[in-house]
């Protein structure tokens, strides 16, 4: 989602977006103390067959719950086709998360038929749809997946079964995955909606997953979705302005609004125009944004 002309207020932070099997009662306790933007309630793959149903209920009474304070909760689903599908549409939109995540969206019409499910089965509107990009077929397609509809409005990235599907392997810098990646970040960048990086496997190798973070906000990417409380810091501070970049960008916009009506204006040496001034801004109302969940 572009934020510049959005306010703080209408700007919501993923910078940290944490997989929380929900057949595990003692990890959703302990979720509602992290200090994490996001929690995705999982009923697919941490979740065994024989356990799916007690997940789905699980998952439900924690959105209703109304103990997890500012956390964007979502649910996600099995995968349209599987035997669970149904069930868990149903559950999760009498509950009424914040979103629900549904993976292995390949195409436009899969994306519309979800959204006419959700309806069908009462979703309030509050509750979204997040599209997970896991395929060759998805990547090629992200720009028709994503402007689908307005009620999807995040892209989740699925880079295990993307690595799996390419016939690739895991490798550090993520080489083979940078085509795939940049076109998954321009397909939301044209459509207006947000993108999350896909997780880092090994959670014991700290200086790896923070190099990938770094690279993720590189490419573009709004957040990062994680499988470890351990992660959760180096996402939020990954993916959060810098307090140079907030100073910085605070000053830009002073001498701009200072030189209203000047031929050239300069900051700290440099030209400034309208484009930086909207850069700027955004940056703000992501800084302005975090501060508020503090």
């Amino acid at each position: 989602m572009s934020t510049s002309s959005t306010s703080a207020a209408e700007f919501r932070p993923r910078r940290s977006v944490l997989y929380m099997p929900s057949s595990n009662e003692r990890a959703l306790e302990k979720a509602k103390t992290l200090a994490v933007d996001a929690l995705i309630l999982d009923l697919e793959d941490a979740v065994a067959p024989d356990a799916k149903a007690q997940a789905r209920l699980n998952a439900a009474a924690a959105i209703t719950s109304g103990e997890y304070g500012a956390k964007e909760l979502t649910i996600r689903i099995n995968g349209t086709g599987t035997q669970w599908h149904a069930a868990d549409i149903a559950a999760a939109a009498a509950a009424g998360p914040d979103a629900i995540v549904v993976p292995k969206v390949d195409t436009a019409d899969q994306v519309r038929g979800l959204v006419t499910a959700l309806e069908w089965a009462g979703a309030p509107e509050h509750t979204k749809l997040w599209a997970m990009i896991e395929s060759p077929y998805a990547i090629l397609h992200a720009e028709e997946i994503a402007a689908a509809s307005e009620r999807l409005t995040v892209l989740v990235m699925g880079t295990n079964d993307l690595v799996k599907e390419l016939y690739a392997d895991h490798v550090p810098g993520r080489t083979n995955l940078v085509t795939s990646l940049q076109l998954a970040v321009l397909a939301a960048r044209a459509t207006g909606k947000v993108i999350l990086d896909g997780v880092y496997n090994d959670v014991k190798d700290v200086d790896g997953y923070l190099a990938e973070v770094a690279q993720g906000r590189d490419f573009g990417f709004d957040g990062k979705t994680i499988i470890h409380p351990g992660q959760i810091d180096g996402a939020n501070a990954g993916f959060a302005p810098s307090a140079e970049a907030v100073e910085n960008a605070r000053g830009l916009i002073e001498v701009w609004e200072a030189n209203a009506g000047a031929g050239v204006v300069t900051y700290h040496g440099k030209m400034v125009e309208n484009l930086h001034v909207e850069s700027a801004r955004r940056t703000l109302s992501i800084a302005e944004a975090i501060a508020a969940l503090a």
